[in-house]
C-alpha cells in the first residue's frame, strides 16, 4: 500500500469537516452551537449535507462531537452500543427520561460505554472548545436516533421538523415535509416505560473507564478496555484497547480484523510495507486487515492511543 493510498484511510484532526445542522436540536438554545463529525461510516446524522470522511465501515461507525463551553447535546437513545471517549475538555454526561436519573463527569481520555436503552445527553462543562469521539455499533449505526419526546417538541418550536423516515427539514429555510410524508411520532407513555431510569450506582462501576487507570493497566501490554474479559465487560461487536509507550507490540504485527487507531496523546509513527506516516492527537486511521504494521511513539513524552477492532459478535445492546 502506497503512502497516498494509506492517506485516504486517515482522517486528520485538523481536516475534520463539521456539520452544524446534523440533528433535530440544531436550533434549540443551548444546543445550537454544537458541531458533529462523521469520520467512519454514515453515522446517524439526520442532515442530508453531512460530510462523511470514510464511508466504508468495519462493523462500527466512528464520529465526534465538538462543542463550546455550556453547549449540550439533547436526550436521545440508540439500539446498539454508543461509546464515547473524551479527546479534549471536560464533559458532563447525564441520563434518564428528563436527564435526572444520574450524571457523571469525564476528563480527557476517560471512556464511557453508555448502556443501551436509556436516554442520554452530554454537555461541555470545560472552559474551552471540547471534543468527544464516539463509537457506534453496527454498519448502519443502529438504525438512527431515538429522541426523548420533549426534544422533538422543542425543535418544532424552533423551526426543525423530523420526518418519520429520519430526514430533517428546516422550516426557517423554507423546507417542508414532502407530500405524503409524516412527522416522526412522539414516543407514547407506554413506550417510554421501556427506557429505564438507571441509577448511578449501576452505571459508574460497570460502564466507565478512567484514563489514568487504563494507562496503569497498559504499562506492559495493551489495556483491554471494552471486551468480554476487559475493564468494561461487553460484546458490542467491537473491542477497545488503550496503548501507551510501554505496551506497543515489540515487532511488526498483522491482524485479520479491521483496526481503527485514534491517537489520544502524543504523536505516533505508523509504518507498514510501503510507507510510514505520523498520527497526531485526534487523527483517526482505518487500518486494513492482514497488512503488517508497526507502531512507535514519534517523540518523547506522554503517548497513548485507542485501538478499536471489529469482532464476530453482532451489534446490539450492551451485554454487561
Amino acid at each position: 500500500m502506497t503512502p497516498q493510498e494509506m492517506e485516504q484511510r486517515i482522517v486528520r484532526y485538523g481536516e475534520l469537516v463539521p456539520c452544524r445542522t446534523a440533528f433535530i436540536d440544531a436550533h434549540t438554545p443551548g444546543s445550537d452551537q454544537k458541531e458533529n463529525f462523521t469520520i467512519i461510516g454514515g453515522g446517524v446524522s439526520e442532515a442530508a449535507d453531512q460530510h462523511v470522511h470514510i464511508r466504508e465501515t468495519p462493523g462500527f461507525n466512528i464520529g465526534a462531537a465538538g462543542q463550546p463551553p455550556k453547549c449540550r447535546n439533547s436526550l436521545h437513545s440508540h439500539r446498539t452500543a454508543e461509546v464515547f471517549f473524551v479527546l479534549k475538555g471536560r464533559w458532563r454526561f447525564f441520563w434518564g427520561r428528563w436527564g435526572t436519573a444520574g450524571e457523571v463527569v469525564l476528563e480527557e481520555g476517560d471512556i464511557f460505554n453508555i448502556p443501551t436503552g436509556i436516554f442520554r445527553g452530554f454537555e461541555n462543562i470545560g472552559t474551552d472548545y471540547g471534543m468527544i469521539v464516539s463509537i457506534l455499533g453496527g454498519d448502519d449505526a443502529g438504525g438512527g436516533v431515538i429522541w426523548a419526546p420533549q426534544v422533538i417538541e422543542d425543535a418544532r418550536d424552533h423551526g426543525l421538523v423530523l420526518a418519520e423516515c429520519g430526514r430533517l427539514y428546516d422550516t426557517k429555510k423554507g423546507e417542508r415535509l414532502p407530500d405524503g410524508a409524516k412527522p416522526m411520532p412522539l414516543l407514547t407513555e407506554d413506550e417510554l416505560k421501556a427506557f429505564p431510569e438507571t441509577p448511578v450506582a449501576d452505571v459508574v462501576p460497570n460502564f466507565i473507564g478512567r484514563y489514568w487507570d487504563m494507562v496503569a493497566l497498559a504499562a506492559n501490554n495493551p489495556a483491554k478496555v471494552i471486551g468480554p474479559d476487559a475493564l468494561i465487560r461487553d460484546r458490542p461487536g467491537f473491542e477497545v484497547e488503550l496503548l501507551v509507550r510501554g505496551s506497543i507490540p515489540k515487532s511488526d504485527y498483522a491482524s485479520d480484523r479491521h483496526e481503527v487507531l485514534v491517537a489520544m496523546r502524543g504523536h505516533w509513527k505508523l509504518s507498514w510495507d510501503g510507507g510510514e506516516t505520523v498520527l497526531a492527537p485526534g487523527d483517526t486511521c482505518a487500518f486494513p486487515p492482514k497488512l503488517a504494521r508497526a507502531l512507535a511513539p514519534a517523540m518523547t513524552g506522554e503517548a497513548s492511543l485507542y485501538r478499536i477492532r471489529d469482532t464476530d459478535d453482532p451489534a446490539g445492546p450492551t451485554r454487561h
